[in-house]
């Protein structure tokens, strides 16, 4: 029997000593070592943050531009509503009430009133409430809204057309001037948001 087996020896042997090393010896183990820094230049920098001071989105774009479907709605003196028509008040409370959420009071008189900030002329932003004396009483008897370029939109009279645009740079309008608040300042309150 050992005969037949003695030349698978040596094959065992070899197998076994293979085994053997193969077990009990490891490979290396490699130090770890980071991927290199790669340095930028600032031009090759993605912008990750804007420069810019946050801004509250404008109000006064839906404002305006609910008010320009609204032009040609008739004058009606007290109207507050696109179904019955408006008077100068009623129409800048309308659309500020359903645009930006502030509830303004309902005459010019107490609207004047606001406690906004004035606003001089030669610093109109389009969505700036604007006042006029047009009755020569020496107190405010209308309003209107700026919509820039020196022009504003209003609900002029019942002659005149209802809701329309006219420019501050006519003479009438010029010389009626009062002042300007910027209501929408008070927008930034929360409890002001608007409410669709």
């Amino acid at each position: 029997m050992f005969r037949r087996t003695a030349p698978l020896v040596p094959l065992l042997l070899t197998l076994l000593l293979a085994a053997c090393a193969g077990s009990s010896s490891r490979a290396p183990v490699a130090a770890y070592v980071p991927p290199p820094v790669i340095e930028l230049e600032p031009d090759q920098i993605p912008e990750l943050v804007d420069e810019k001071a946050y801004e509250l989105p404008s109000l006064a774009e839906s404002i305006l531009d609910r008010g320009f479907e609204l032009v040609g709605t008739p004058y009606r003196y007290g109207g507050a509503s696109t179904k019955t028509g408006f008077d100068c008040s009623g129409f800048v409370s309308y659309l500020f009430h359903e645009e930006a959420g502030i509830d303004l009071p309902r005459s010019t008189r107490e609207m004047i009133k606001l406690d906004a900030p004035l606003v001089a002329r030669k610093d109109l932003e389009p969505g700036d409430i604007i006042f006029f004396n047009h009755r020569g009483r020496g107190r405010v008897s209308h309003t209107g809204i700026y919509i820039g370029d020196n022009e504003f939109i209003h609900s002029a009279s019942r002659r005149s057309g209802g809701v329309r645009v006219d420019s501050l740079t006519d003479s009438y309008w010029r010389a009626s001037y009062i002042e300007a608040k910027r209501v929408l300042d008070q927008a930034s309150l929360p409890e002001q948001a608007p409410q669709h």
